[in-house]
């Protein structure tokens, strides 16, 4: 018995609204006609609503091992579930960090007993993520590691990278860079700009950014890596992978939703739940980063979903950590502040979810079509509501959003064939 989605909306491959049946079996979409008999199959009214390929995540701190308070495996793939996410990447800067073949495999088995969707480990790319030595990178590749990362601090030493970028170059995985120099940004909680100046912080400037993003991806032409810039954020570093694209080097990079929605001036008081890394940045390096997605040059979307405890976020916005929660309302938040405004087109959206960190990252996944894995998203675009901390599958409460009204929520959320996530209420 298969699992049969009704008359669902979705788009083909040249952005054109279709009207479809899917039929899904042995975790495999094997039919996707106008009209599919029910011969017994588990089925899903999903009149009015959208299918999507299962949106895909490269950026999400899983916090386990541990950080348990925060998050876990358990509780943050179902975060990512209820945000329609089949697919995320966990950083490595757990503790211990993941820096150890054995650690890749917990967390993979882990993450097959508990998590709801599948989960992509990332491993250090040096041991400790102190900066200093390599970590046995095809060890890590072996047991199953998706790319390498420092990611939380910047590699500082522009040797230790190089010679990162030559051992990933040899495995075919990408570097995943945290571009930060510590000499630059040390001590500051928010962007050196209007904010920090308007109530005496220490700012972290934009060149803390892209004196690395430059460094990296000149580093990247000399080794031939593929390369990939994190939470990108200030115009420069936008120009400098631009730049880098059109000279032929192998650079992708993401921006995460706040850095889109929001900049410095947004910030309405000293707020711990604004207080992310890279900082909420001015309003011409947020422009800078919308042009950037939309013109191709920034490729993906991905949340940095960061969860802390209550107690860590009501320290105050000099000791608080650094990180919001995101899973649960990048999709709604993109929708209504970026396709309904016009700045992106729904298709561009859902290729810059699923599609392309698919291709980036060598995943068999984010398509629409008979013999595509059967992870997919059901979205009801429609559906307005506000955004409720209080109501998030995530251990982490920490979002600047809390209250925002948005449009188009995920409603279903389907992994292997299976239905991991379902709101009842809207399936009807």
């Amino acid at each position: 018995m298969g699992l049969l989605l009704k008359q669902a909306y979705m788009l083909d491959p040249n952005g054109k609204q279709l009207v479809r049946d899917i039929l899904v079996e042995n975790g495999k979409i094997i039919a996707l006609e106008e009209q599919i008999a029910d011969k017994g199959h588990r089925e899903i009214n999903c009149r009015n609503k959208w299918v999507f390929p299962g949106f895909i995540d490269v950026h999400v701190h899983l916090r386990e091992p541990g950080f348990e308070a925060k998050e876990t495996l358990e509780t943050g793939t179902r975060a990512a579930a209820r945000g329609g996410f089949t697919t995320i990447f966990c950083m490595p800067n757990t503790k211990p960090s993941l820096d150890r073949p054995e650690l890749i495999k917990r967390v993979m088995n882990t993450a097959a007993r508990k998590g709801a969707v599948h989960v992509q480990p990332i491993a250090a790319i040096t041991k400790n993520q102190q900066g200093e030595e390599l970590t046995d990178f095809a060890a890590l590749k072996e047991a199953g590691a998706a790319a390498f990362s420092d990611d939380g601090v910047g590699v500082q030493s522009s040797y230790v990278m190089k010679q990162a970028m030559i051992k990933a170059k040899a495995l075919d995985l990408p570097i995943v860079a945290h571009c930060e120099d510590d000499t630059l940004a040390a001590g500051g909680v928010v962007h050196e700009g209007v904010f920090s100046k308007r109530h005496g912080l220490p700012g972290i400037p934009s060149d803390s950014e892209y004196i690395h993003v430059g460094r990296d991806i000149l580093l990247a032409e000399e080794t031939g890596a593929q390369y990939h810039v994190c939470h990108i954020s200030t115009k420069e570093s936008v120009r400098l992978v631009r730049e880098g694209k059109q000279r032929g080097v192998k650079v992708t990079a993401e921006v995460a939703p706040h850095h889109l929605l929001l900049c410095d001036e947004d910030i309405p008081c000293p707020d711990p739940n604004f207080k992310m890394n890279p900082p909420l940045r001015s309003k011409a390096d947020r422009q800078a980063v919308v042009e950037g997605l939309v013109d191709g040059t920034i490729d993906i979307i991905a949340t940095d979903h960061a969860p802390h405890t209550e107690e860590e976020k009501s320290r105050g916005i000099i000791q608080a950590p650094f990180g919001i929660v995101g899973l649960e309302t990048a999709f709604p938040l993109l929708y209504t502040h970026l396709v309904k405004t016009g700045t992106l087109t729904l298709a561009q959206l859902i290729e810059k979810m699923t599609a392309k960190p698919a291709e980036i990252f060598g995943l068999n996944k984010g398509r629409l079509e008979i013999g595509a894995d059967a992870d997919l998203t059901v979205v009801d675009l429609e559906l307005e509501q506000p955004i409720r901390p209080e109501h998030f599958l995530s251990k982490g409460r920490n979002t600047p959003f809390a209250g925002w009204i948005c449009q188009g929520w995920p409603v279903a959320t389907i992994v292997n064939g299976e239905v991991v996530w379902q709101e009842q209420a809207s399936m009807v």
